[in-house]
């Protein structure tokens, strides 16, 4: 006796997981693109410290009491736009109705943000960054025993080029944060505001909020990047996102997205951002 078994099909789909983004912690939005595609800043330079000739014995501007008269150096750095990225797709009608509304537009669109644009605009980042980085010291392996002094040397060099204590951030993968929790030296504190663990942050460790990012966003061999938000302009001057319905020459949706982004980190400020190569 033959038996047809039925087949079912739920209304669900099987979405992959994405983590968001946090770029925002590590970045800052401080110059305004808006009507132009490129941005310029000046860098001004300083006058040097002398001796006061309390006697006065030089003479005229160039030799008075305050010592020799300098011209201040103003230089531009120039920040222009490079990726300006796109995507569309369309979705046939009776695809979206055989489909149990499945295949709808809204939700492909958000699925493209979530899990293509995203990682995409995280990745340059953070590519930008270590590779943008004031100090970059030579590759290691990093394990248990060494990763609480090898993270110190970066505070340390951070210290040392008197960047900010306040706001620091320490980006990591899942497998170096596992190391962190594995050292004897590191005592995390994992008490953290519930806003910045909304944001992605996990725990602080010598004066810096750690964050995990997938090891796919981050450079190859990353150990971890030390940083100051400040040193890093990260602008997305266009995020643009359409749904057009029975446009011409298509019986159902068209999806379109734009987006113009960037990366750039300071000259100024490089010596804010640590970048720990592992050995390959």
């Amino acid at each position: 006796m033959a038996i047809n078994l039925v087949t079912k099909f739920q209304p669900y789909v099987d979405e992959i997981f994405k983590k968001e983004s946090k770029k925002a912690l590590v970045t800052n939005q401080d110059f305004d693109w808006t009507g132009a595609h490129t941005v310029k800043v000046y860098k001004i330079s300083t006058g040097s410290m002398n001796d006061y000739d309390r006697a006065g014995t030089g003479s005229g501007v160039t030799g008075s009491r305050f010592g020799a008269v300098e011209s201040l150096d103003a230089t531009t750095e120039e920040f222009t736009l490079k990726k300006d990225r796109s995507f569309t797709f369309a979705i046939d009608k009776l695809d979206s109705d055989e489909t149990a509304q499945q295949l709808a537009a809204s939700t492909a669109l958000a699925r493209q943000q979530r899990e293509v644009v995203i990682p995409e605009i995280d990745s340059y980042v953070y590519g930008v960054m270590a590779a943008g980085a004031g100090t970059k010291p030579k590759s290691v392996a990093l394990t248990p025993e060494n990763i609480y002094d090898e993270i110190t040397k970066g505070t340390n060099s951070l210290d040392n080029a008197e960047v900010p204590d306040e706001n620091r951030v320490i980006i990591v993968s899942p497998d170096v944060y596992r190391l962190m929790k594995k050292s004897k030296d590191i005592v995390m504190e994992t008490d953290i505001d519930t806003n910045l663990r909304k944001q992605g942050v996990v725990s602080n460790l010598d004066g810096a909020a750690v964050i995990k990012v997938p090891a796919s966003r981050l450079p190859k061999n990353c150990g971890f990047i030390l940083c100051h938000p400040s040193a890093t302009v990260a602008p997305t001057k266009l995020e643009d996102y359409r749904v057009h319905q029975d446009p011409p020459g298509i019986s159902g949706s068209l999806v379109e997205g734009r987006v113009c982004y960037d990366a750039f980190v300071l000259d100024n400020k490089k010596m804010a951002i640590y970048y720990q190569e592992l050995t390959a």
